[in-house]
C-alpha cells in the first residue's frame, strides 16, 4: 500500500498571528536552523502549491538566487491557484484550471511526495476548511506586528489541531508542526 500524499502548509507567523508580507520581518530571525527546517519541508516535497501572491513574490526571486535551496525550488513542479493570472512563466509552473479544492483533492490521489503548500493565506484557510492540509507548520517568530493579515481572522469558524512536532531555534522562533483533528 502506497503512503498518502500529504499537503503540507507552511507559514511564518507573528506571535500575535500575522503572517502577512513576512519578508518584511522575518529576515531578522533566518538562521542556519531556519534554512534547514524550510529546505528539509521542501526536500520531503515533489510540487510547491502557490496562490497567485506568493507565486508572483517567488517567482520575482527564487529564479535569481542560487544554491541548494533555490536549485530546489526553481526545479519543483508548481501548481499555481489564481483567477487572475493568464499564465505562469516561471519554470515548471502550471495554472489550476476550474475549481482549485477540486483539482486538489484529485492530486492528493495521485502517487507523489508532499504538496507544499507556501504562504498563500487564503488558499490555505480554503483548504483547511475543505479538510485538505494534512499538516499546517507554523514558523513562529517572536515578534508582535499589530497590525496584518492573521491566518485565523476574528470570526474564524473553529478549527482543531493536534501538535505534532515542535522545535526552539536560538533565535526565538518556535517551528511547530500541527495536524486537523
Amino acid at each position: 500500500m502506497r503512503a498518502k500524499r500529504k499537503i503540507v502548509s507552511g507559514l511564518f507567523v507573528s506571535l500575535d498571528g500575522v503572517v502577512e508580507a513576512p519578508e518584511t520581518w522575518h529576515f531578522p530571525y533566518l538562521n542556519e536552523e531556519m534554512d534547514a527546517a524550510v529546505g528539509a519541508m521542501h526536500n520531503e516535497a515533489d510540487t510547491l502549491l502557490l496562490g497567485r501572491v506568493t507565486y508572483e513574490t517567488f517567482a520575482a526571486v527564487w529564479p535569481h538566487q542560487t544554491g541548494a535551496l533555490a536549485d530546489r525550488i526553481n526545479s519543483l513542479p508548481k501548481m499555481v491557484v489564481s483567477a487572475t493570472l493568464d499564465e505562469a512563466a516561471w519554470a515548471n509552473s502550471t495554472l489550476l484550471d476550474g475549481d482549485a479544492v477540486t483539482a486538489l483533492a484529485e492530486a492528493k490521489k495521485r502517487p507523489g511526495g508532499n504538496i507544499n503548500l507556501s504562504g498563500s493565506i487564503t488558499l490555505t484557510r480554503a483548504l483547511l476548511e475543505a479538510g485538505l492540509i494534512d499538516e499546517l507548520r507554523l514558523l513562529v517568530h517572536p515578534v508582535v506586528l499589530g497590525t496584518g493579515r492573521r491566518l485565523f481572522p476574528e470570526g474564524a469558524g473553529r478549527v482543531p489541531l493536534k501538535l505534532v512536532r515542535s522545535a526552539a531555534f536560538a533565535t526565538g522562533v518556535m517551528d511547530l508542526t500541527y495536524q486537523p483533528l
